[in-house]
């Protein structure tokens, strides 16, 4: 990585103002999935352990910048302290001369949580007032977010007008996997991308189609992509994409890219647990029905292109992963994800739940934090979080 991280600068007795993102699922209060507060774990025990006065700051859902009690950061904050077993100190507001005074009362080693950063409007509009006042809070900026890293937000990318800027530890991993995948993979390297719309991969699509030796299409997406080569596909999801599908096709024959569809699928009348669903050939799926997963053969398939790879990149599930008779398509690609020995690189909602709910989070290389933010990466785009950070010289 090219990026400055809190290895090389000096945070002794420093305020480190310290981005994280801790827009974690919560459900009447309650946490629901702890694992993007664990991520920040390394970075902020590296603080503590050298002496910072470590103030972190985050959003949580979507407030639209006005203060909502339900997404308060009080739960984050005690799981927080649970996890370091020290007390973490929550303010009620993330600027202002209360929340300066309580800042630069901190001790070395001393953490703070702000309130959440999204209860200003001027978080989201990247305003210049509100990313100074915020500044004023540190004397060392570290964007250790890089699931918001796509956002040109205030504490993201406005904040770095003001103090020096470094990753944190999670965003160096990010960008150290991500990079891998894109810039120098090891060789065969197998992507694998699933999910509804082939409108939302189309950028990740024709950045990977020059570099990939295989592609795996499953899920909503790969229906556009059946119905470009002529197939009928009943009621299954169809993106306004088409020509663009039978564009990458072309390319990727052009170019030589191995490009597997499904070649079964599993079709039901309706999206709902409990209701009726076979097997069917993919050019035989009937005009009633939909596609909902993929089906024993092209699993068979999928597995098979995935023995021998260097290195594999999945993003998107297979099928309607949230129905657990759909899901089958999905779980089956993690397991044969985690048995290729391959450098494997995981990104999307689905495929990381799918990863963890069997329990194979231990057998991937690298799950990566960010949704939106993995995607614009893959797509060859510039963050304007990353590219805020200070480059190495």
């Amino acid at each position: 990585m090219d990026k400055m991280t809190i290895r090389d600068v000096d945070v002794s007795g420093k305020r480190v103002l310290v981005r994280v993102d801790f827009n974690v699922p919560l459900k009447d209060g309650k946490i629901r999935d702890d694992t993007r507060i664990q991520a920040a774990l390394p970075t902020i025990e590296y603080l503590i352990s050298h002496g910072a006065r470590v103030i972190l700051m985050s959003h949580l859902g979507r407030p639209d910048g006005e203060v909502d009690d339900s997404f308060r950061m009080d739960p984050v904050a005690a799981r927080l302290a649970d996890l370091l077993a020290r007390p973490v100190k929550k303010l009620n507001d993330c600027i202002g001369p209360e929340v300066e005074a309580a800042v630069n009362s901190l001790k070395p080693g001393e953490i703070i949580l702000l309130e959440n950063v999204r209860f200003h409007k001027g978080e989201t509009k990247n305003d210049p007032e509100f990313a100074e006042a915020l500044s004023r809070l540190g004397d060392i900026y570290v964007n250790d977010a890089f699931g918001t890293a796509h956002r040109a937000h205030a504490s993201t990318e406005g904040v770095t007008k003001y103090l020096p800027a470094v990753g944190g530890f999670l965003m160096e991993k990010e960008l150290e996997f991500l990079g891998k995948v894109t810039a120098n993979p090891a060789h065969p390297f197998v992507a694998i991308l699933g999910g509804a719309k082939v409108s939302d991969k189309i950028g990740v699509l024709k950045n990977l189609v020059g570099k990939v030796d295989t592609l795996l299409i499953g899920g909503g997406m790969a229906f556009t992509f059946l119905y470009a080569q002529g197939k009928k596909i009943g009621k299954s999801l169809l993106d306004e994409k088409v020509e663009l599908a039978r564009e990458i096709l072309d390319e990727a024959r052009v170019k030589g890219v191995k490009f597997l569809l499904p070649t079964d699928i599993v079709v039901a009348e309706k999206l709902e647990e409990g209701a009726p669903f076979k097997v069917v050939s993919s050019d035989e799926i009937p005009d009633e029905m939909m596609g909902v997963d993929i089906g024993p053969r092209t699993v068979e398939a999928f597995s098979e292109a995935l023995r021998g790879a260097k290195t594999v990149l999945w993003n998107g599930p297979m099928g309607v992963f949230e129905i657990p008779a759909f899901a089958k398509g999905t779980e089956a690609v993690a397991r044969a994800v985690a048995g290729s020995g391959a450098i494997s690189v995981i990104g999307g909602g689905d495929s990381v739940a799918a990863v963890a709910k069997l329990g194979l989070n231990d057998r991937m290389t690298h799950i990566s934090t960010g949704g939106g933010a993995s995607l614009e990466f893959l797509e060859g785009k510039v963050l304007p979080g990353v590219a805020a950070l200070k480059n190495r010289i």
